[in-house]
């Protein structure tokens, strides 16, 4: 009998293909040390629970990075992640992990620095308008500040993990576009609008960054289709306000299967 994870995996394989996502023929990434680096995204802030270890940077057994590390035994997994982090946060406190012996290294980052944060926040509380100038103020900033600190990052990364494959994993359309409700609060549809479309903004941004930076990118928004926050089968978390900082952050399903699956079809051979 099919397990449950098994059976989900699956279906995000069936929705990743019948939405497009590539899956490329890549040579499987050779074992050795899996760096992960990044923010909330990848350290699995809305995946409970968290590592009481990890303190605020809340690293979940459940994120992308260890639900891959699980599944690849052979690789020692030096997760860098922290809730919060922003490009230079990672470039002073999360790149020392990487050297010569890193095989792979993921990368999830930028959210932070567009004001991901401050535009949930307004387009939460706020007017449609105070949403729409948040958002477009956030779309500013992914496509011209963000995407030169990006290429330099990644430059950084290259060069002190000559051997490794470098994935660069983006964000999800956060909302569903319908009228289901979110929980605590449930935006407008013109709210739920301009939250996609900055976060549009900010995938589109980072996704030239790493083109111009010669490394792999992942949208992970196809596989999410129809399955935003507010919607009927939410692999994103709505609005809790006792969990105000998982709010539109990826849950369980969303991370070991959506970013878990296509990570893995970009390191495994297929």
């Amino acid at each position: 009998m099919r397990t449950a994870s098994s059976l989900f995996t699956a279906a995000v394989a069936a929705v990743a293909a019948s939405l497009g996502v590539a899956i490329p023929a890549n040579a499987a990434v050779t074992p050795g040390d899996y760096v992960a680096i990044g923010d909330s995204y990848a350290s699995g802030v809305g995946a409970y629970p968290y590592n009481s270890d990890s303190g605020a940077c809340k690293q979940s057994p459940n994120s992308y990075p260890r639900s891959w590390a699980r599944n690849h035994p052979a690789f020692t997994l030096k997760d860098m992640t922290c809730s919060g982090a922003t490009i230079a946060d990672v470039e002073n406190t999360q790149l020392g992990a990487l050297g010569t012996a890193t095989r792979l290294v993921t990368i999830t980052v930028g959210g932070n620095d567009v004001g991901f944060t401050d535009s949930v926040t307004t387009c939460l509380t706020g007017s449609d308008d105070a949403c729409g100038n948040a958002a477009y103020a956030s779309a500013w900033r992914a496509q011209l500040v963000v995407p030169p600190k990006l290429r330099a990052l990644y430059a950084q990364v290259k060069d002190r993990a000559p051997n490794a494959r470098v994935v660069v994993l983006g964000y999800p359309r956060l909302v569903d576009p319908g009228t289901g409700s979110c929980g605590a609060i449930t935006p407008s549809a013109t709210k739920r609008q301009w939250l996609n479309y900055a976060a549009d903004q900010t995938s589109d941004g980072i996704r030239s960054a790493a083109g111009d930076a010669g490394v792999t990118f992942v949208d992970v928004r196809p596989a999410f289709a129809d399955h935003q926050a507010c919607g009927t089968a939410p692999w994103i978390n709505g609005v809790d306000l006792s969990h105000y900082s998982e709010i539109f952050h990826p849950n369980h399903d969303g991370h070991a299967g959506v970013y878990t699956y296509l990570l893995t079809i970009q390191t495994d051979l297929v």
